[in-house]
């Protein structure tokens, strides 16, 4: 069995069990400990499953909140991919919300470099100074003020949440903390997720960012469904982990 087929079939059988050891991967698959290992070791990295003592669990429901300046470091060939193909979707003229991720940062910072005259709307303080900082005249920011979460560099609260619902835009960008096998999109804290739902319901057409970080990750604070966003946008995933994302029917596209 190829490893990636082998690994699929081990996430399935941790979310049948909720456990799984490296003994029963050896005896169920015929693989050496070492390969047991790899690939439980593989799914931990994938957010699919948590490491333990000679095994692995399923992840745990995550209230863990990593700050902007972590965040950024991380899968950032993933995220430069995403933010190419997502600036690739829009069109001069057009109003578009970014949410206070760090992938939403890279995309700023891509529509800063190749100067797209666009509205931004973001409550992202980093993705504000990027544009801010551009001096460019064919590109519009308006800033999503409210309550500085230092730990994110984002502006949250009731503020946050009525500028955003005064605003329409053409598309919006957004990244979460992770995605559920059944499909919710959630985040580590509920003023967060509460920006990002109205930024949904505000957005003719919300895509999805996704690393292979956050399959399989969760957050305790539920945003929306997978399926109430137009489009979702997958980098460095393997194919075995976008397959509940295929099946629920959103648009996938593999960058």
């Amino acid at each position: 069995m190829l490893a990636v087929a082998r690994r699929a079939a081990i996430a399935a059988l941790l979310r049948d069990s909720g456990a799984v050891t490296v003994t029963e991967v050896e005896s169920r698959f015929g693989v050496s400990p070492m390969t047991a290992r790899r690939d439980l070791a593989e799914l931990a990295r994938q957010g699919v499953a948590r490491r333990t003592h000679g095994g692995a669990v399923l992840p745990s429901i995550s209230a863990q909140e990593d700050s902007f300046s972590q965040r950024v470091e991380v899968a950032t060939e993933a995220k430069a991919r995403l933010a190419e193909a997502a600036v690739a979707m829009v069109n001069p003229g057009e109003t578009v919300f970014l949410d206070s991720s760090s992938t939403a940062y890279f995309v700023a910072r891509r529509i800063v470099e190749l100067d797209i005259p666009v509205t931004v709307i973001t409550n992202g303080l980093p993705a504000t100074e990027a544009i801010a900082a551009s001096e460019t005249p064919n590109l519009k920011l308006i800033g999503v003020g409210g309550t500085l979460r230092p730990l994110t560099r984002s502006y949250v609260g009731p503020y946050a949440v009525h500028t955003v619902l005064g605003h329409f835009a053409d598309r919006m960008f957004l990244s979460v903390k992770g995605v559920t096998e059944d499909g919710m999109l959630t985040d580590a804290d509920e003023l967060e997720a509460e920006v990002k739902r109205a930024m949904i319901a505000q957005s003719s057409e919300p895509i999805l960012l996704l690393d292979d970080s956050k399959l399989g990750a969760r957050g305790q604070n539920a945003i929306a469904r997978v399926t109430d966003v137009a489009a979702v946008l997958a980098g460095g995933a393997p194919p075995a982990a976008l397959e509940s994302l295929r099946a629920s029917g959103v648009a996938l596209r593999v960058v």
